[in-house]
C-alpha cells in the first residue's frame, strides 16, 4: 500500500467540485486499504497518543465560524483496536505510548475521508504528532512502514502552505500570494528531486518562509509520509496541485 500526504482543507473542502473530484479519483486509483492510519496537523501531543480506537467515537469539530451544517457531519468509521496495538508495539521500548479513547477524528482526518471513503467502511485510527522535528517524524514514519505490507494506508494530513494570517482574499478561487506560490514551487521541485535534506531544512531554505508556515504543524506530517516510504529519497508522485484560498494544496504519494 502506498503512503500519502494530502492537503486536507477546511470543512468547506466538500463544496469544491474540483477538489472533491481530485480526492475521489485518487482513492479510486489506490488499492483498497485494510485500515487507515492518520497523522494530522491538528493533533500535537507528546508522547505519541492513540485516539479514535473504537467505533462511534465522536468527531472533533476543531474549527469555528462555519455554517451549522459543518458541525453536524458524522463519519462513523469502524474502530481499529488491533491496529492500535500494532502501532504501540512498533514504538521504542523506552518511549511511552498513551491511549486516549475519547479523542475522536479531527477535521484533518475526517474531512478528506468523507470524500475519499464516503461509506465510512474502512477502519480508521488517528495518532498524535509527538514532535514537529522533521528528523524525528521521518523516524516515526519509518517505524510505521511495516503496516503498509498489511494494506494499511498511512496518511500525513496537513497543507503545503498555511499562512492564514497573511491572506488578503479568503475566497476559494483567490490568486496565490507570492509567498505561497514560491514555497509551493520549491516544495514541488524538491519532492521531484527526492531532496529530503532540503525538505527537512525547509525553515531555512524554502522561499516564502515564514509567511508560508508561520507555524509549521501543517508541513510536518509530510515527513511521516516520507519516512513511511520504501525510500524517502524517491521521486514522489505529485497527485494534486493548485491552490485554494491562495493556499497550496499539493498532495503526494510514495511507494
Amino acid at each position: 500500500m502506498p503512503a500519502i500526504f494530502l492537503s486536507h482543507g477546511a470543512p468547506p473542502l466538500v463544496d469544491s467540485d474540483r477538489w472533491v473530484a481530485e480526492l475521489s479519483q485518487w482513492s479510486a486509483d489506490l488499492p483498497r486499504p485494510t485500515a487507515i492510519l492518520v497523522v494530522s496537523a491538528h493533533w500535537e501531543s507528546a508522547p505519541l497518543t492513540i485516539g479514535a480506537i473504537e467505533t462511534g467515537t465522536p468527531l472533533v469539530y476543531d474549527f469555528g465560524g462555519f455554517p451549522q451544517r459543518f458541525y453536524e457531519v458524522t463519519y462513523r468509521s469502524p474502530g481499529a483496536p488491533d491496529l492500535a496495538r500494532q502501532v504501540a508495539a512498533l514504538m521504542p521500548d523506552n518511549e511511552p505510548v498513551y491511549q486516549d479513547p475519547r479523542r475522536g477524528l479531527d477535521h484533518g482526518a475526517y474531512v478528506p475521508l468523507t470524500v475519499m471513503y464516503p461509506d465510512a467502511d474502512v477502519p480508521v485510527l488517528q495518532i498524535s504528532m509527538p514532535t514537529l522535528d522533521p528528523q524525528r517524524l521521518l523516524e516515526l514514519g519509518r517505524r510505521l512502514r511495516p503496516l503498509r505490507e498489511q494494506g494499511v494506508l498511512i496518511i500525513g494530513s496537513g497543507f503545503t502552505t498555511h499562512g492564514l494570517p497573511f491572506l488578503r482574499d479568503p475566497s476559494p478561487d483567490a490568486a496565490a500570494p507570492g509567498w505561497s506560490a514560491e514555497f509551493d514551487a520549491w516544495a514541488g521541485e524538491r519532492l521531484a528531486a527526492g531532496d529530503v535534506d532540503a525538505l527537512v531544512d525547509f525553515r531555512a531554505q524554502a522561499p516564502g518562509m515564514p509567511y508560508a508556515h508561520p507555524t509549521v504543524e501543517h508541513f510536518a506530517p509530510l515527513f511521516v509520509t516520507l519516512g513511511a516510504s520504501s525510500n524517502p529519497e524517491q521521486v514522489a508522485k505529485q497527485v494534486i496541485d493548485g491552490f485554494w484560498m491562495g493556499l497550496a494544496k499539493r498532495s503526494i504519494q510514495v511507494d
